[in-house]
């Protein structure tokens, strides 16, 4: 329980003041942005939290939440990623549902933080609740039109549809092996290898996939995706891009990838059609809209697709810290993907008003005269999430696809070279935006709000895909370590899996993919 409790530091401080924040909203009377300061203080707070915990925390896989490698990295980037989304927030802050706005944001951000070091089947589901449910509220705190009501809707009835089958599939693991820890679930697997895998766990890896895969918003269960992010705030929408999909994907590395490696073939095959269609309808409807947030609400389709990739090679590669396995390269992705994803959301926020909204790629015309440094950082973002050199997208890309090149299985070698091609059809909408800024004049030009909070976020997205586009190394370095760490764990509990049946040794099975 000590271990436990303290492991879970961070998430336990943000949910206090969460609360606290929530209790004393309701007997505000006049709004006041100490709510927005409130929610800085809570992350710092959690933050300096997360550096005594991770300071004197000890591995034990027997824990309820372990903080190890791969939970350090995702706690920091959250932690980060809160204060992004709540300077992004700075307009809310003077309003009457403030208190319940940032506290929601908190209760997302320790949600995600949850998720991250679950280590435990019913703590991994209540981390994903503890981020559909706030978000519900948030949906409707901002806006109260037609619109935004239908997002609302739209996101509730779906994500509880997923959860459902998410929960449904979790009960099929428990079922079957009998614990609901995951390492304990993971130590069978040696002596699975010599059968068959049982039918319900398949059954239970398609149900966990199904509803991991609405999180990550995967064909085909994206349908939700581009009516909530246009119905919603562009603060909301940054947010639904960012966050369900940073849980989703950890969830897979937890559970699919570590605790289920006896499901190895049979996983890259269902993930291998996920992946292949994700990642070509995202880019295929991208090319017809016009609707920024209808773009970026396809082109997160796409990427979910790219990193489905890697959670299909799984652990398979990764002999060197340029080298990165599959799941390793997710973490690597996720990081990137974070940056220039919030950047893009970060520049539209401050270039839209009440007065003068941006909504489509036309209201972007001439935004190289009228705000030259917004239009060379959006310009950065959009070259990043091509995959173009000296950008974080570009090493993001380049880990997951020669993750799947050096797996050495001929189906993965088709899905690396399908998701280049896939990198080559996005650059169509990412460069026709930046052609409208640079060569069209604008007929009504922008004028950016004041303020001081999203141009700093703007900024610190952008330096950040910059460092990491110039000094990929240090970044692919620390993702290594994760997995380094991880197998070490566990190959002090169960002998390799190759170890007790040579017949079943991965590269049999995986030349058997198809």
């Amino acid at each position: 329980m000590t271990e436990t409790l303290q492991a879970a530091t961070p998430e336990i401080i943000l949910i206090l003041l969460a609360s606290v924040m929530y209790l004393a909203g309701t007997f505000a009377k006049a709004p006041c942005r100490c709510w927005f300061w409130a929610a800085v203080a809570s992350l710092i707070a959690a933050a300096f939290g997360l550096a005594v915990c991770a300071r004197h925390a000890t591995p034990d896989n027997d824990s309820v939440v372990v903080m190890d490698r791969i939970a350090l990295l995702a706690k920091v980037l959250m932690l980060v990623t809160g204060l992004a989304l709540v300077a992004m927030s700075e307009s809310m802050s003077l309003s009457e549902s403030a208190p319940e706005y940032f506290a929601s944001l908190l209760l997302v951000v320790a949600g995600t933080m949850v998720v991250a070091g679950a280590n435990e089947l019913v703590i991994l589901f209540l981390g994903l609740e503890l981020i559909s449910i706030p978000t519900y509220v948030l949906l409707y705190l901002p806006r109260r039109d037609a619109a935004a009501q239908e997002a609302a809707a739209k996101y509730f009835f779906l994500s509880v549809f997923s959860s459902a089958l998410f929960l449904y599939g979790l009960s099929f693991v428990y079922g079957a092996v009998g614990t609901t820890n995951l390492h304990a679930i993971a130590r069978p697997g040696a002596a699975w290898l010599q059968s068959t895998a049982p039918t319900t766990m398949l059954v239970a890896a398609v149900l966990i996939m199904a509803g991991l895969g609405f999180k990550v918003a995967a064909v085909p269960f994206h349908f939700y995706a581009p009516d909530v992010y246009q119905g919603t705030t562009n603060t909301l929408a940054a947010l639904l891009a960012w966050v369900p999909k940073a849980a989703g994907f950890l969830a897979m590395i937890r559970l699919v990838t570590f605790a289920l490696p006896y499901l190895d073939d049979k996983i890259m095959r269902l993930v291998w059609v996920l992946a292949a269609v994700t990642m070509t309808w995202g880019n295929l409807l991208g090319l017809l809209q016009n609707n920024l947030r209808r773009l970026l609400a396809y082109s997160s389709i796409a990427h979910a697709g790219y990193m489905l990739v890697g959670i299909g090679v799984g652990d398979a590669g990764g002999s060197h810290y340029l080298s990165l396995t599959g799941s390793e390269s997710v973490l690597f992705y996720l990081v990137a993907y974070a940056a220039m994803t919030l950047g893009v959301f970060a520049v539209i926020i401050h270039l839209s008003s009440d007065e003068r909204p941006v909504e489509t790629v036309d209201d972007l015309a001439g935004l190289a005269r009228t705000s030259p440094f917004m239009a060379f950082a959006l310009a950065a973002f959009l070259f990043s999430l091509t995959g173009i050199p000296v950008t974080a997208g570009f090493w993001g890309k380049v880990a997951i696809f020669s993750a799947a090149l050096t797996l050495g299985v001929n189906s993965y070698i088709a899905l690396a070279v399908l998701g280049m091609v896939n990198a080559a059809i996005s650059s169509y909408y990412y460069l026709r935006i930046i052609g409208v800024m640079y060569f069209q004049e604008s007929y009504s030009p922008i004028a950016p709000r004041g303020g001081r909070a999203v141009p700093s976020v703007v900024a610190g997205c952008f330096a950040f895909t910059m460092f990491i586009g110039f000094v990929p190394g240090l970044f692919m370095k620390f993702a290594h370590s994760t997995g380094a760490s991880r197998q070490t764990t566990s190959a002090a509990e169960a002998p390799p899996l190759h170890a007790t049946n040579p017949e079943t040794d991965r590269d049999a099975m995986l030349s058997e993919v198809p």
